[in-house]
């Protein structure tokens, strides 16, 4: 049908590729939109012509989106379009739909008209209360990790009837699974993943309700379909039968949320399924510059499982994209800082200016930066360092020690991690020490000892205390927090829990911190400068941070970017092992999502994007060497400007200063060349010592760390 485009005010400032994706006439499609092509605007666009056009009325139209906030945006765009009344229109999230559905049809779902939904903490202490009452040990089975478990199986639409256990380990998880269903239902509540399931099992085992929904929805649409898990797209296959047309956008190369189940693959399965012969890509970016979208497609381009797209945009080239190779982790924050500096004086708001890192433990190194130069700043989706619950914990053990009279010190870690140390204990330790006006401490003290192998109870923290304070005696601060991670059972607590390595990254750089410190300490006396450690960690826990209606630079991991833009963009700690992270290389298809998180980085920015890394870097409060991450080597050297004197071929390919020894041995490989060992897997050469027949070698392994080897007798291929 010929379409009057310019009497359709939506239409008129459409390009050709949204516009046919807006406007088409039938049958399910998928638009592939890439990062900054107005994705959100088609979704609203097609809503609204779809309507306009009378195809399908208000009520008939099933909208998904990942977030409330992308929902409301949605319908106050739709609003602005039509006049109509979107408030009987199904948009929402996943769950938002669900418990929609759930309210309307509660009796089917076997669930009580006012059911409550758990929230993740809710979730947490329902787990724990039920792993007592089973008799169930919280140090063989914490409860964050039951919890994950739990949803993991739920987001898969699997009950606990159906999953084989293939040890015994897996078979009391799945018996504490059981016993949660049963209480859930006895208590009348819904935890998130049960939302979806829940919603998914009516649907199937209710025909009649199922066809109405069929008939009711005709036309089905999902944002961000790139972030959809197996059971959401089994649900979304489920309402759409045979007959009625889904209409999903999304972008493989932005697919990096696996870890919370997201599926890529999802993509190509919903060409198959619903036989979608053409995709329809939305390659022209309106955000960034042609140099930083060569950049992304350069880096993407290496990616061999996706479906296939290329950023463009009449914008103009730009600047070439700043690179800056640092000497150290310090380094690398003073020279972002100083950038900072210069854009703010040359009239740029702070809060266009996104400073972004792989892991969260590197903020610690920048936020110092930031707080000695007096910049406002915000933390976009997380704490500042010394706030991490995690960082709080271990430092709290050691002011404790520090200050047997510190309540709240004590209050925090007394159970933590934990050791059966109920409310009814602690109100009786409380009224204790209020009655003999003496510290929590003193009243802990001055119950019977620990004579039982029990990890357990006041008197094993007590012990505990004592035995922790004997064994860093003498030694240094970062010494004494590295013995705290350990025998406080932090590490292994964290171990278990789904953020766990991030917070185990942030504890190990805990121990940087005190490092730092310790080198640019004046004071000699230890305890003098414990205490002025700590005090440090109170000062850094930022009075700098930024209200929210204040001009403030903003510090993020590249996860929490995913959606955002700013006019520039810091993307740190470009070395091999951070980004892409190492523990990437042992998953499958793990470095491929590792670089889709690379191009998510990139995409962020619209006018100058930053690329820096370091020659030396403290993890775990030793000083490690890096090499550049392969990401820089896979953008063409014509968009890349070098900040500092190292030509950036002799930072890719030479290598790290110092770290090789200077002798006329010729050494087999050079920095940075992936070779596999029979025992150890892959790896990478970070660097020689010795000469001739005593040469050794350093490789860096994906799942076996840095190990040093006698070259003549290391059984290593080039890979």
């Amino acid at each position: 049908m010929q379409i009057a485009r310019h009497q359709i005010s939506f239409l008129q400032d459409l390009n050709e590729k949204q516009f046919e994706a807006v406007t088409l006439d039938s049958g399910s499609a998928l638009v592939l939109a890439g990062a900054g092509s107005g994705k959100t605007r088609v979704l609203t666009s097609r809503i609204s012509w779809l309507i306009h056009n009378q195809i399908v009325g208000p009520g008939g139209l099933l909208a998904v989106t990942f977030t409330n906030k992308a929902a409301r945006e949605m319908i106050t765009r739709i609003t602005a379009q039509l006049p109509i009344n979107t408030r009987g229109m199904w948009i929402g999230t996943f769950h938002g739909l669900c418990n929609r559905f759930l309210r309307l049809h509660h009796v089917d779902a076997n669930l009580p008209e006012t059911f409550q939904i758990l929230d993740s903490q809710d979730q947490l202490s329902a787990i724990k209360r039920l792993m007592r009452s089973m008799n169930v040990d919280e140090d063989n089975f914490p409860p964050r990790e039951v919890q994950y478990h739990i949803n993991g199986y739920k987001e898969e639409g699997l009950r606990s009837n159906v999953i084989k256990p293939y040890d015994n380990h897996s078979k009391k998880i799945i018996e504490i699974y059981a016993e949660y269903e049963k209480q859930c239902q006895k208590d009348g509540v819904v935890d998130f993943a049960e939302l979806l399931l829940r919603c998914y099992e009516v649907l199937r085992e209710k025909p009649q309700l199922l066809h109405h929904y069929q008939e009711r929805f005709s036309h089905l649409l999902i944002d961000e379909f790139q972030d959809t898990s197996e059971l959401q797209y089994k649900w979304i296959k489920l309402l759409a039968g045979d007959k009625n047309q889904v209409f999903a956008v999304g972008d493989d190369d932005q697919s990096i949320y696996s870890f919370r189940g997201a599926r890529v693959g999802n993509m190509k399965d919903l060409q198959k399924d619903f036989k979608i012969k053409d995709v329809i890509k939305l390659e022209q970016n309106y955000r960034s510059k042609n140099n930083i979208l060569n950049a992304a497609n350069a880096i993407i381009s290496n990616n061999e499982d996706r479906l296939g797209k290329n950023l463009w945009t009449d914008l103009g080239h730009g600047d070439p994209i700043r690179q800056y190779v640092a000497i150290s982790d310090l380094d690398e924050a003073n020279f972002i800082i100083d950038e900072v500096k210069q854009l703010h004086r040359s009239g740029l708001n702070y809060s266009q200016i996104a400073i972004l890192y792989r892991s969260n433990a590197q903020s610690r190194v920048i936020e110092h930066a930031i707080v000695s130069n007096n910049i406002p700043y915000r933390v976009y989706g997380g704490l500042r360092f010394f706030e991490r619950a995690e960082v709080k914990h271990a430092l709290a053990y050691l002011r404790l020690i520090s200050n047997k009279s510190d309540d709240n010190a004590l209050l925090r870690i007394i159970n933590f991690p934990a050791r059966g140390i109920g409310s009814k204990s602690l109100e009786k330790l409380q009224d204790e020490a209020k009655l003999k006006n003496i510290s929590l401490w003193d009243a802990a003290n001055a119950g019977p000892p620990n004579t039982s192998n029990l990890k357990k109870g006041i008197p094993y923290f007590v012990k505990l205390i004592k035995t922790i304070e004997d064994e860093i005696h003498g030694l240094t601060i970062a010494e004494s927090i590295d013995i705290i991670n350990e025998r406080s059972g932090l590490l292994q607590h964290y171990q278990n829990d789904k953020d766990g390595l991030d917070r185990i990254s942030n504890l190990q750089e805990l121990v940087s911190a005190a490092v730092t410190f310790a080198d640019s300490s004046e004071i000699d006396n230890a305890s003098l400068n414990l205490v002025e450690f700590l005090n440090y960690t109170s000062l850094e826990s930022g009075e700098l941070q930024a209200s929210s209606d204040q001009d403030a630079l903003q510090l993020m991991t590249i996860h929490s970017a995913k959606g955002l833009e700013f006019e520039t963009v810091f993307i740190t700690g470009l070395e091999d092992g951070l980004c892409p992270h190492e523990q990437s290389m042992s998953e499958p298809n793990g470095l491929e999502e590792e670089r889709r998180l690379m191009y998510v980085a990139v995409t962020r920015a619209k006018i100058k994007l930053y690329l820096t890394l370091s020659q030396s870097r403290m993890l775990h409060g030793q000083t490690q060497y890096n090499i550049p991450s392969r990401f820089l080597d896979e953008i063409p050297e014509e968009l890349v400007k070098a900040l500092n004197t190292a030509k950036r071929q002799d930072v890719l390919t030479q290598p790290i200063r110092n770290f090789m020894p200077t002798t006329n041995t010729s050494y087999p490989w050079k920095i940075g060349t992936n070779l596999n060992h029979p025992k150890f897997g892959n790896g990478v050469v970070t660097g020689y010592e010795g000469e001739q027949h005593d040469l050794r070698i350093q490789v860096k392994f994906s799942s076996h760390g840095i190990k040093w080897l006698a070259l003549e007798y290391a059984k290593l291929t080039e890979i």
